[in-house]
Parts: C-alpha cells; structure tokens; sequence
C-alpha cells in the first residue's frame, strides 16, 4: 500500500500543477497582463508549486521530526536532480542528437545571472544550515523572497531577457476544464474563458497537489519506515521525480533538440534553480530547524558544485558542451553512491 500511494502522488501532484498553470495562465490573459508574463512567468509559477506546497504539507501533516526531514529532502532534492540529473539528460539529448551542433550556445548574460544568483543564495541557505541560528533563518528567509523579486525584475531588464521571454511565451491552452465540459457537452468552446472558470481552476489545481503531496509524504514516511531508509534521504532522491523531471523533459529537452532554443533550455533549469533558493529554501528556514548534516549538507554541497563547474565553464568558454553536462550526471550517481553506502 505504500509504494501503490507514491506512485500514485506522483501523477496526482503532476496533474495538479498542470490544472493550476493552464488555469493560472488564463487568469493572466484575463486581467490583461503582458505576453512575457502569462508565458514565463506565471507558467514558472505554477511548474514551481509543487516544489513549495510538497515541504509545507510535509512539515504539517508528518510527525514532527520526520515531518521535518521529508520537507527538507524536498527542498534540498530540487536544486540537487537540476543542477546534475537533469543538467545530464540535457547533455544526453545534445549528444544524440543529429540535427545540431553538440555545443549549447546560450545568451551568457542571462545564463551567468542565474548561476551567480543561485551560488550566492544557496550558499547562504547552506551557512544558515550550520550556524543554527534562528534569528538569522528568519531575516534569510524574508531577505531570500525579496532576492527572488529582485532578481524577476532584472530579468526582464537584462538584455536579451526580455526576448527570451517573448520566446518562451507560447500560445496558451485553451482552458482544461472547457475541454472537459466541451468533451462531455460534444461542443467546442472558443477563447477566452469567462474568470470565474479559470479561477475555479486554479483553486482546483492547488487542492490536487495538496491531496498528493498528503499522498506522498504518507507513501515516503511509511516505505522509508518498512525500508529503514532515512526520511530526508528518500524524499531527497524521489520528490524531484515529481516537482522537477517532467518539466525537463517537457521543456529543455524539447528546446535543446531544436537547437536554436539553447538558452531556454538552459535558462529552465537554472530558473527553476533560483527560484528554488527562495520560496522553497524560506518555507524550510521558517517552519524546520534547518540543520543541515550528513546526507542534507552533502546533497546540498554537491548541488553547489555542480552549479560551480557549470558558472567556471560560461566564464571561462562562454558556452556549454554536451559531454560537460553528461558529467553533471557523475555528480549525481556519486551522491546516490554516498546515500547508498550509509543505509
């Protein structure tokens, strides 16, 4: 029964976040925010939930300490898998691909951004984690979060972040629920969706991924008991497959196959990497005793090495190779080795 509630929280948490960005997109377009924004930003939202909603759930509905660790393997995972396993599945689709050039060529601006921003506030998470001091996880946390907002609106003021926006902005999906109805109904409704629909999707959206992420902190709490694997382990490992895998290969795969899309599929992960240095890293500095030791501290590490060797490439060859990224997957396979040899 429980593996049957992991493998079922991980669609369960996937369709949420669809429901919540096709809604959330729709409620953009109507109160007439631009473009750039429905596209990327708001659709950046909504992909970036579960990695927010799945350590909150975990914090309040797990027992205290293994509440705790589920929710910090869950933050501590998603920059761990971006910045390695996923980093390699990129490289691996450059290298295999016969119809471009095995060289990622990225706007360095946009792309050295990320990696800096990332660096500086990941490390700071990960000095807060040794030092145990409460007053400074709560200034961190606010100062991460008004980091964060800083750093969206320099992003559309670098150059060439502004066009990369327009390119990521794809036409909006007509509304999931329509399609529902229009498929029971045997209609076709056109765009736009009145508010109230896209607003009850969204709200729907997030219940979803409520109800799986309670789903997954159940399956992991009680597999990692009957395992006698770590909490913070396993959710370290597994909660990324959820909130950050799908997106790679729905996304950076696709544009990276193209071959002219380098820096979006680039600059997905990385995004994804600084946003979760905000939200995420808040929610665990606010409402965890945020000590980070053994596997915590050495995922965190790895994570920030990883990040470190893709930042030295763009300084030094302001590009990325395929087989550069490959390598980001040894990082990964080393980490599971440590986890592996502490069981």
């Amino acid at each position: 029964m429980d593996v049957v509630e992991l493998l079922v929280a991980l669609p369960v948490i996937l369709a949420g976040a669809a429901f919540f960005t096709n809604g959330v997109e729709w409620v953009g377009e109507g109160f007439g925010l631009s473009e750039g924004a429905v596209g990327s930003v708001l659709a950046a939202i909504g992909t970036a939930l579960p990695e927010t909603i799945l350590p909150i759930v975990a914090i309040i509905v797990g027992h205290h300490q293994v509440g705790d660790q589920v929710g910090i393997g869950a933050i501590l995972g998603s920059p761990l898998m971006l910045s390695t396993l996923v980093m390699c599945i990129l490289g691996v689709t450059v290298l295999v691909s016969r119809k471009r050039s095995t060289e990622l060529r990225v706007t360095a601006s946009v792309i050295r951004r990320d990696l800096g921003t990332f660096l500086v506030l990941f490390s700071l998470a990960v000095i807060a984690g040794a030092v145990h001091v409460r007053p400074f996880h709560w200034v961190l946390a606010g100062a991460l979060l008004v980091a964060y907002a800083l750093y969206v609106v320099k992003h559309f003021r670098t150059p060439g972040g502004e066009r990369l926006e327009q390119e990521a902005a794809a036409v909006v999906k007509s509304l999931y629920l329509r399609r529902l109805a229009g498929g029971v109904l045997r209609r076709e409704f056109q765009p736009p969706p009145p508010r109230w629909a896209s607003i009850v999707q969204t709200v729907l959206g997030i219940a979803v991924i409520v109800w799986g992420a309670r789903l997954f902190v159940t399956g992991v709490t009680q597999l990692s008991t009957a395992l006698h694997v770590s909490p913070l382990a396993f959710a370290l490992l597994i909660a990324p497959v959820a909130t950050e895998l799908p997106e790679a290969f729905n996304s950076s795969v696709i544009w990276a196959r193209r071959g002219n899309r380098d820096t979006l599929a680039i600059g997905n992960i990385t995004g994804a990497m600084v946003f979760g240095t905000a939200a995420p890293v808040s929610v665990g500095l606010l409402m965890t005793p945020w000590r980070l030791s053994g596997d915590s501290l050495a995922a965190a590490l790895v994570a920030l090495l990883a990040a470190a060797v893709l930042y030295v490439s763009l300084r030094v060859r302001g590009s990325f190779s395929g087989s550069l990224l490959v390598f980001q997957g040894v990082l990964y396979a080393g980490y599971v080795a440590y986890v592996l040899t502490r069981l």
